[in-house]
């Protein structure tokens, strides 16, 4: 496919639908003005901002792709799974969303209720005035800044609330193939995101069988801080399993992540082979997807 080194490509955003700092329309303002022609916003386990973001997108004459981000948990870590193109107004996957964001907020007032007891005094009628969308981690992290217990998020994570720490609370579980399965429920696109910082290259490989089969069709390549090298081994792979090499800044806001909007390049070539696996799975109908129970942690 022809490369088209003029347009600028992000397909990796985070707004305040989530735990982004900039609302959905400053987002795609903030596009402009660094010149992206290109932008995906991918909230975590939400489509809030997607009406209001493609609205924007029109008015400032950027092409506009609807995502989302799906958390899902694996031994010892975190997968996370994106997906494009999403028809994201289908009534159930809407009911599943719902499910996913509850869970969010149980899990949010658990980590208040474990700080507190701990002494460490936040509220979580603070928490939820923070978090303008779905509540995240990062919202309980911003609050124990503003009380002073921490002079970061980094540190609230390392200190308070990342794994293994004593207000961690794990989230309603998914796997990578119950994000996949989900994603297509919408005739979406699924994509792995930064594969490298979990599970890892050699883990990848001995889970992309599998996550192919359940219906992944893209891995996100040029990403945040990954190096020529990088991007060559995970494009090889992509190569191998024919998948989309995609990618994106994982832009959350200023201070809260080390890539800036639209601060890695991704080729045009991304976006023209997701427009050209959309329409073809638009074409077909999805199978539906049942949310696993929750797991119970013992």
């Amino acid at each position: 496919m022809p490369d088209h080194p003029e347009k600028r490509v992000d397909l990796h955003t985070h707004s305040t639908a989530s735990d982004g700092l900039y609302s959905p329309s400053d987002l795609l303002q903030h596009a402009r003005q660094v010149g992206l022609d290109v932008l995906a916003l991918t909230d975590h386990d939400s489509t809030e901002g997607l009406d209001e973001a493609e609205g924007a997108a029109q008015a400032l004459d950027i092409d506009f792709i609807p995502g989302i981000e799906i958390n899902t948990d694996i031994s010892g870590g975190e997968v996370h799974v994106l997906g494009y193109f999403l028809e994201y107004k289908r009534p159930a996957f809407q009911a599943t969303l719902q499910i996913l964001r509850d869970a969010r907020v149980r899990r949010g007032q658990r980590m208040v209720e474990l700080l507190n007891e701990q002494g460490v005094n936040i509220s979580w009628r603070r928490v939820r005035e923070i978090a303008q969308g779905a509540v995240g981690r990062p919202h309980v992290a911003k609050a124990l800044m503003e009380a002073g217990y921490v002079q970061s998020v980094s540190e609230a994570f390392e200190k308070y609330i990342g794994s293994n720490c004593p207000a961690y609370v794990p989230r309603y579980k998914l796997n990578p193939e119950d994000a996949i399965r989900l994603i297509a429920s919408a005739n979406g696109l699924p994509v792995m995101a930064h594969p490298l910082t979990t599970p890892g290259l050699t883990v990848m490989r001995e889970w992309l069988p599998a996550l192919v089969e359940a219906g992944l069709v893209g891995l996100e390549t040029y990403y945040g801080a990954y190096t020529q090298e990088q991007e060559r081994s995970l494009c090889a792979l992509a190569d191998e399993y024919q998948l989309i090499a995609t990618g994106g800044s994982d832009y959350h806001g200023p201070g809260l992540h080390p890539t800036p909007l639209g601060g890695h390049a991704v080729p045009y070539e991304a976006v023209e082979r997701l427009k050209a696996a959309s329409a073809s799975r638009h074409k077909i109908t999805p199978a539906p997807f049942t949310l696993p129970p929750p797991v119970k942690e013992s």
